[in-house]
């Protein structure tokens, strides 16, 4: 699947299909979507001999890595099969090349060298400084940020751009990328807001209706549909960046899109797509980029979705004992996200009280301040709160910001127990425990 200009690595722990999709298109030409296109793709030798007319031969391998951080098929714009292998240790090995820590798979790791580059694209549910992955514990950003030092230190690439599709993922980055590591990151979103799925029944344009689930992700459609419609030869990482930015940030002008982020070496916007994502000799006469009408598309708050495409399956569904089966796990998620944000908010109101608790678990930040000063409280903090209330669930990730904030105004453990038990004594977690789920830290 890889020559000497490509070799694309899929964290596939969750989208064997969809990746294999992935992999055809980085493996000589990229191509985001068409069916009947991605055959014509599949042009190693041709792309290495235009690669040698452009003078490009030093260009060394380009590596892929795509990872999905969610499964089912509730998440069908992230992946199509699950497995147990979804962790972030294994991600960890991954990018820094130790096939020794890798445990199944297909032990391909990132054994890049010094003039490599590498495209990392991540999408998945996020929330304040997390991650989400298919099986628990979640990628930390310090973690995450830690081991790209690691893999800047071991000298064994050229230059990195990394992708990231998840609600709050620019607090991965915030305050904590440095700018000498030769990486470039875009994030779907800032700090502190949702990123939005779109392709979802019900809206224009709505999938087929064999298919009861969004399809796609705001920032990542737009990226992907770009990267497709242009010659990525010509066209530069800032002029995907503008495309990208103003159409992620429709139709509302930011009301119901997000804020599209930069982070870490900036000065790399100027380099082609191509050197990255790969470049299909279809797309030899496309333009580079330009002026182009954007169409405003329907979005759903990525937290939702999940709970969308259960209605839609209840909906779809005829047999009345499937039926009240349904309704049953639809009001339990509801049931437990409610949870969820009660214990949460009760939690910050035997801390500090009832005027100052919501004002300190909701406060945020100046830019360029990261999420928490102690990476490990936070860890500690979202333990003890499952312990307690039961696992955060892709839905609860958003009260990480509460978490940390509770670590920066220094809330002694005994005392955050003592809340915690006081606010979730008595309720019935059942197969939500983290003894059953495992722990998001």
């Amino acid at each position: 699947m890889a020559d000497h200009h490509h070799s694309v690595i899929s964290i596939n722990f969750a989208m064997w299909v969809f990746v294999m999709v992935l992999v055809l298109g980085f493996s000589g030409n990229f191509q985001a979507a068409r069916l009947d296109r991605w055959e014509s793709a599949i042009r190693m030798p041709v792309e290495k001999d235009d690669e040698a007319r452009d003078g490009d031969q030093d260009v060394g391998t380009r590596w892929a890595v795509l990872v999905a951080g969610s499964s089912g098929f509730g998440n069908y714009r992230h992946q199509d099969y699950t497995g147990e292998h979804v962790n972030t240790k294994n991600l960890y090995a991954v990018l820094l090349g130790d096939k020794k820590a890798v445990t199944g798979g297909s032990g391909k790791v990132v054994d890049s060298k010094p003039n490599d580059r590498i495209f990392i694209y991540y999408s998945d549910h996020g929330g304040p400084g997390v991650l989400g992955m298919p099986n628990l514990p979640y990628l930390y950003a310090m973690d995450f940020i830690n081991v790209l030092k690691k893999k800047h230190e071991s000298g064994s690439y050229e230059e990195m751009v990394i992708y990231v599709e998840a609600c709050e993922s620019g607090s991965i980055f915030e305050g904590i990328m440095p700018k000498d590591l030769n990486i470039y990151v875009q994030t779907a979103s800032n700090a502190e807001e949702n990123s939005y799925g779109t392709y979802c029944p019900g809206m224009e344009p709505s999938p087929p209706p064999e298919y009861p689930t969004c399809l796609g992700d705001l920032y990542s459609v737009a990226w992907l549909e770009d990267s497709e419609s242009h010659n990525l030869k010509k066209e530069t990482i800032e002029q995907q960046y503008q495309t990208v930015r103003e159409r992620t940030s429709k139709p509302n002008g930011y009301t119901l899109g997000s804020h599209v982020m930069e982070y870490g070496k900036k000065s790399m916007r100027s380099e082609k797509l191509y050197l990255y994502q790969g470049f299909n000799p279809a797309s030899v006469n496309f333009p580079p980029n330009g002026n182009q009408q954007i169409t405003p598309i329907e979005i759903v708050n990525q937290r939702d979705a999940d709970v969308l495409f259960m209605w839609k399956m209840y909906k779809m569904t005829d047999e009345s004992e499937k039926k009240k089966e349904m309704l049953k796990q639809i009001k339990e998620k509801v049931s437990h996200r409610n949870h969820l944000d009660v214990s949460v908010k009760l939690i910050g109101t035997l801390l500090y009280g009832p005027e100052k608790g919501p004002s300190i678990l909701n406060s945020v930040r100046s830019p360029g301040l990261p999420l928490v000063d102690d990476w490990g409280c936070l860890k500690r903090v979202v333990r003890l709160f499952e312990s307690h209330c039961g696992s955060l669930t892709q839905y609860g990730m958003k009260h990480m910001r509460a978490f940390a904030n509770i670590c920066n105004h220094g809330a002694f453990q005994d005392s955050l127990e003592e809340a915690c038990l006081a606010a979730c004594s008595g309720y019935d977690h059942g197969q939500l425990h983290p003894s059953n789920t495992g722990y998001s830290a």
